[in-house]
């Protein structure tokens, strides 16, 4: 892959990072699920513009409310109940092994045992985690990131049958899917009064958050994951998204001064070394040997 490419691929991977301490501050003027759906109210701008993926309606329909609204519906409440943003960005990457899992029982895959021993590692850490409940971190901010993942991971598995369209437009057309849903979420669980206080009290941290939300994190961001993913094998873009947590735990300490436990520290070096099973090519002297 060119030093150029690299390079895009680490610019988007610190992107998604940040996008968790955005989320956090958009959490303080705006309601969570206003703000989720306020995000794809914009990200949905550019359908204007863009032709509609050649996907089914309703294939459309059920990936946009398992990926974006599924999978927000549950994050952004998560992180207002007490997940901190570095910690949720680390755990939220569980939707790696949940989708081994899910395309194992709804599409007959069979998971090749690296799979399964990557799963069984990112496991352990996530109850590694679930033992350092208390104080900044709740039970209830856990399982809404584990339950967000859940949805993320569906959202995969139904993405498989879609083909294979220009990531960008096939974004902006999903964006059109959470809108209302949220909306409706937000003025049956937040309220009407919230969400006239949200809108009205937003302020620049606000507004800002949603703009980023929308345009670098959704629009930007998958964009050039698109452009990357047409340029480059899969097995060679994917590992990337490594980076994403350690991103957004550096950012979140940065940033919000977040601290971690060593037994938090060491429940996310096991995700990671879950994924990093799952994800990163084997060493050349590994393939020899199997070859051999």
């Amino acid at each position: 892959m060119p030093i150029r490419h690299i390079a895009l691929a680490v610019l988007v991977t610190a992107i998604w990072g940040f996008n968790f301490v955005v989320i956090r501050l958009g959490l303080g003027s705006v309601p969570p699920l206003l703000l989720a759906a306020l995000r794809f109210v914009v990200a949905a701008l550019p359908a204007l513009f863009l032709a509609r993926p050649n996907v089914p309606p309703l294939r459309m329909m059920a990936i946009g409310m398992t990926l974006f609204v599924g999978q927000f519906a549950f994050l952004f409440p998560a992180m207002k109940l007490g997940m901190p943003p570095g910690l949720a960005s680390v755990t939220l990457q569980s939707q790696a092994f949940l989708t081994i899992l899910f395309a194992a029982l709804a599409l007959g895959e069979r998971p090749k045992p690296r799979q399964l021993a990557g799963a069984g590692i990112a496991a352990l850490g996530l109850l590694t985690i679930a033992t350092t409940v208390g104080g900044d971190f709740t039970v209830v901010g856990l399982g809404l990131t584990i339950a967000s993942a859940a949805s993320w991971a569906i959202g995969n598995v139904l993405m498989r049958g879609a083909g294979k369209p220009d990531m960008l437009p096939m974004m902006v057309w999903l964006s059109l899917v959470p809108p209302i849903p949220l909306f409706l979420l937000s003025l049956a669980i937040e309220g009407w009064p919230a969400i006239v206080s949200g809108v009205a009290g937003m302020g620049l941290v606000g507004a800002g958050s949603v703009l980023y939300l929308a345009l670098l994190a959704t629009l930007v961001g998958f964009g050039l994951w698109g452009f990357l993913l047409k340029n480059h094998p899969a097995s060679t873009v994917a590992p990337f998204s490594l980076l994403v947590p350690l991103f957004g735990t550096l950012s979140s300490w940065l940033v919000l001064g977040e601290t971690f436990s060593p037994l938090r520290v060491a429940g996310m070096g096991l995700i990671l070394l879950g994924l990093a099973t799952i994800a990163l090519p084997l060493p050349v002297f590994i393939k020899k040997q199997r070859a051999a």
